[in-house]
């Protein structure tokens, strides 16, 4: 894997992101897949006692978009991934990948399907004899491929994930975050339609997350994937997806765009991802409270002043924040209005310039 330059990766006008070197290419998918889950069951025995893991999942997942699945510990994650990757015949229900079902196909399809989802595990469980490139290898060599593709393809992809530099060392001599760059390297050298991340930066400091999810909104981008995510830390959602999932006890509980769901002042996600402080002040003045959520080109507009010249009244700002999530920028602010201010007014205002408005009692 030494002794030439390593080939530069480019987007041709055919969307195919491809090597310098002439044998091989990492292809960029021309129509990325989508995923639908339709109430996905997993029921497990206990000895006399029945478990249900997954109950009623349905799930879309719109291809070319980073959707994180996000619930705590005993939430359903874990076996929800092994359904996604065939690892686990669900109960009842099913998986599809661009409307062709996964769930019940035979032992011959199912090694083909579940090469087209690539994994991201939590650890890179990396082998410890193997050098990176000889670990983003493995794969390939136990389908076969010609040595030499191999090695142009494991070229190309250690450039990709930014370790061209390290195609030589061992996973001891790694940091965690390269060894979860070599894992994802490793994961897309089947060529995947599907990128599943299952807990990808749960063992990483807040730097290295932000590096791993930027290589992955990278790689979504530059391979044309769609990618889920699977995690319990809102953060991830906030830096990296297009849309969420939430799962709580083997249920979705609430799904969608990440500027759908956030511009619900009371839905949970939205409360998670913009959390507001719980408790009003014990000395405010007498009046009334709101919170205001608003995206978009919106979120730069200058709402408290337009209200204070509009109304003539005065704005106490109490609280609030802006923040980017994926691609869309809100603001989350708690504003405090005197007695004697026309709030029914001020709220028909608000929501005609798109601010969603939640009321809460000052006095």
């Amino acid at each position: 894997m030494n002794g030439s330059s390593p080939p530069r990766l480019r987007r041709n006008r055919s969307t195919v992101i491809e090597c310098s070197v002439p044998l091989f290419f990492l292809i960029a998918k021309d129509t990325p897949l989508l995923i639908t889950v339709t109430d996905l069951r997993k029921v497990y025995q206990q000895g006399e006692r029945t478990v249900v893991a997954l109950d009623g999942v349905s799930l879309h997942v719109d291809a070319g978009r980073i959707h994180g699945i996000i619930g705590h510990s005993g939430a359903g994650k874990s076996t929800l991934v092994r359904c996604l990757t065939l690892l686990d015949r669900p109960t009842s229900g099913s998986v599809a990948v661009n409307n062709k079902e996964l769930a019940n196909v035979s032992d011959a399809d199912l090694r083909t399907a579940r090469r087209r989802i690539g994994m991201v595990f939590q650890h890179a469980n990396l082998m410890d004899s193997r050098t990176t490139a000889q670990n983003v290898a493995f794969p390939l060599e136990l389908i076969g491929t010609p040595k030499a593709r191999i090695a142009e393809k494991v070229t190309a992809l250690l450039e990709l994930v930014g370790l061209t530099q390290f195609a030589d060392a061992y996973p001891a001599q790694l940091s965690g975050g390269q060894r979860q760059r070599v894992g994802i390297a490793r994961a897309l050298s089947s060529d995947p339609d599907v990128l599943l991340c299952d807990e990808p930066t749960s063992a990483l400091d807040p730097k290295t997350t932000d590096e791993i999810l930027t290589l992955i909104k990278s790689v979504r981008d530059r391979l044309n994937l769609t990618v889920l995510i699977i995690t319990h830390e809102m953060n991830v959602v906030k830096q990296a997806c297009d849309s969420v999932s939430l799962l709580e006890d083997g249920r979705i509980v609430e799904h969608g765009d990440i500027e759908t769901v956030v511009a619900n002042p009371t839905g949970r996600l939205s409360q998670a991802l913009l959390p507001m402080p719980g408790k009003l002040p014990a000395d405010l003045p007498a009046g009334v409270v709101l919170d205001l959520l608003y995206s978009g080109n919106q979120a730069a507009d200058p709402v408290i002043s337009s209200i204070a010249r509009t109304f003539d009244t005065d704005v106490n700002v109490l609280a609030g924040s802006v923040e980017q999530l994926g691609e869309h920028q809100f603001a989350h602010l708690r504003i405090a209005l005197p007695e004697g201010a026309d709030i029914t007014a001020i709220t028909n205002h608000l929501l005609a310039n798109g601010v969603a408005v939640t009321p809460k009692e000052a006095k």
